[in-house]
């Protein structure tokens, strides 16, 4: 409920106070001064009890908060916490111990609290994305490389800088560089930087480049938004905006977890994955996606297919199915008449409610990744991350 509801319904309605004083006029009018007296001591009582809203914490207390629960060996704790509660401040989400450990547990889990953290073998992860982007193109790799020789803007090779490279920021900066300078650059490069995410929870900078357009950044950008991504303060704060600035309704942070790895609602996508599966019979794989995306954009997916399969039973045409489906990267899919009468089908089948939330079975590929890792086993490391972060501030 806003404040200017509650404010607005106030101004058309005597309060209880306000009806208990009334009365208490009434008594004194009829019994005289001692009992009227009396009457207003014991409903000055009762009114003590009426719970008063709480004031919200100060942000000195929150950012001390902050300081408290990152390891005691971080550098610039003071600085982190400035910065976890601009962006939450900014925002507009509540400081609460729940978000501030979801927070702190997914920036370690990510950098260990580095804002531009080294990724071992950046060098060899970059030639094998530049290989196989010339490729894809018909371009010779001889010919890539031979243009990675010129010297680059601070006179080393791009070849020598690709060789030395640490961070995914000095990679994006290398290939900022490369596609400004060289022919061979825009041909190959061109609108393509393979850096897709950086920063201190390694957010998407296609995401953080999105949520700038449509909410304002509450920092000077000196040069780009893939810029800040890359800074302790824009990394905190896109960073934050994906895992915790938008709406959804799970009864458990683990879920936003898998959400922050595999794209918003992917949780409650996985969920109606099964529930299709219980009423159609079909297996599915429970990755989140619901329709088909990338090349074959428009053709029916297994999950599609799978729908289409329940069609009668659900008194929707193949148009009506689709045009749900494409709402499933929001919130709305789930006022949509395909998801209420899709749970309603496989909690009959089950003669139970079926999940609303799962965690999605997907399997993590990145050049970065060299053992099998899942959406799964990202989300349960950071939960019980969170939870250990909650048990100390319980003890605080």
């Amino acid at each position: 409920m806003s404040p200017k509801g509650t404010s607005f319904g106030a101004s058309l309605a005597p309060s209880k106070r306000d009806t208990a004083s009334v009365s208490a006029r009434g008594i004194a009018f009829r019994f005289g001064t001692r009992f009227g007296l009396l009457a207003v001591a014991l409903l000055a009582g009762c009114a003590s009890d009426i719970p008063l809203r709480e004031a919200p914490p100060r942000p000195t207390d929150v950012r001390a908060q902050i300081v408290g629960l990152m390891p005691a060996g971080t550098a610039d704790r003071a600085g982190w916490a400035t910065d976890i509660y601009a962006a939450l401040s900014a925002l507009e989400i509540s400081p609460t111990p729940a978000n501030i450990c979801a927070v702190l547990a997914v920036v370690e889990q990510e950098s260990t609290y580095r804002a531009d953290p080294e990724v071992p073998k950046l060098g060899q992860i970059a030639w094998g994305e530049i290989d196989r982007r010339a490729e894809r193109l018909g371009v010779p790799a001889v010919a890539v490389h031979l243009a990675l020789k010129l010297p680059s803007s601070n006179g080393m090779s791009y070849a020598e800088r690709i060789d030395m490279v640490k961070t995914e920021k000095d990679l994006s900066l290398i290939f900022e560089d490369l596609i400004d300078r060289v022919p061979l650059g825009k041909r190959l490069f061109a609108s393509w930087n393979p850096v897709r995410t950086g920063g201190p929870m390694q957010v998407g900078i296609a995401f953080a480049e999105r949520h700038a357009q449509e909410r304002s950044y509450p920092y000077p950008v000196p040069d780009s938004i893939r810029h800040e991504v890359f800074s302790r303060r824009g990394g905190l704060y896109f960073g934050i905006a994906h895992l915790l600035g938008y709406p959804a309704n799970y009864d458990r942070l683990v879920y936003r977890y898998a959400d922050f790895n595999a794209g918003h609602y992917a949780s409650r996508n996985a969920a109606f994955q099964n529930a299709v599966s219980v009423a159609s019979g079909i297996p599915l794989d429970l990755d989140g996606d619901l329709v088909r995306r990338g090349d074959d954009d428009g053709k029916p997916g297994a999950t599609e297919l799978a729908v289409r399969s329940l069609a009668r039973r659900l008194d929707m045409g193949h148009g009506a199915i689709r045009e749900a489906l494409e709402q499933g990267d929001g919130l709305a899919f789930e006022r949509s008449e395909l998801y209420r009468r899709v749970f309603e089908l496989a909690d009959r089948a089950e003669r139970q409610p079926v999940p609303r939330a799962m965690l999605p079975r997907i399997v993590l590929k990145s050049p970065k990744i060299t053992r099998k890792l899942t959406t799964e086993w990202f989300a349960n490391r950071v939960d019980e991350r969170q939870r250990k972060c909650l048990a100390r501030a319980a003890g605080t």
